[in-house]
């Protein structure tokens, strides 16, 4: 089963997404808190998807995401945002992003996206 790596800087939303992959048979790699924390685990850990929040301290998801594209452009990076803000849903889709699911998590659109985007 895939390997995920959990980015969001608020812990009971990690919690919440972590619960939900583990009880529908996925592997939690790891988490992180902010972008630069997720740059290096997906160095360290090569998951198969990672969720990462775009609003976050130090470094927000959508740089997070440009970066861990250049070091790896098959990444699947799926988007998670409290905020449906159709700016950043379009500039997340560019940086490619291949999805994108809006807080609070719905089990079943978690569960359906990152279906679709393993594959």
């Amino acid at each position: 089963m895939a390997k995920i790596l959990i980015v969001d800087d608020a812990a009971f939303m990690r919690m919440m997404i972590k619960d939900i992959l583990s009880k529908n048979g996925f592997e939690i790699a790891g988490e992180a808190n902010d972008g630069a924390q997720a740059i290096e685990k997906y160095k360290e850990l090569s998951p198969d998807l990672v969720t990462m929040d775009i609003t976050m301290p130090e470094m927000d998801g959508i740089t997070a995401l440009k970066e861990i594209k250049k070091i790896d452009p098959n990444a699947k990076v799926i988007m998670c945002s409290a905020m449906g803000q159709q700016a950043m849903v379009i500039d997340a889709i560019q940086a490619g992003a291949k999805d994108f699911i809006v807080k609070p998590f719905q089990a079943d659109r978690v569960l359906e996206a990152i279906k679709k985007t393993i594959g």
